[in-house]
């Protein structure tokens, strides 16, 4: 993804989930991806999809049962 791109998906994320402490980090290992991170915690990653001549931005986000004791 370039900086752009990266830009343009982080402020989309931030403006839908009306958070702006949302961070896209890039991947040092790959290019087609970053990282999704709120404050410190990472939350998933968002991958790069272009196919046929579309783009798109896929988010895969895990969550864990632990995560989940709480509620």
């Amino acid at each position: 993804m370039t900086p752009q791109e990266i830009a343009k998906v982080q402020a989309y994320m931030r403006k839908r989930f009306a958070n702006p402490r949302i961070q896209l980090v890039r991947r040092p290992q790959t290019d087609d991806s970053v990282e999704v991170v709120l404050d410190d915690e990472f939350l998933g990653v968002i991958f790069r999809d272009d196919e046929d001549g579309e783009v798109c931005y896929q988010l895969n986000m895990t969550i864990l049962d632990i995560d989940l004791e709480s509620f």
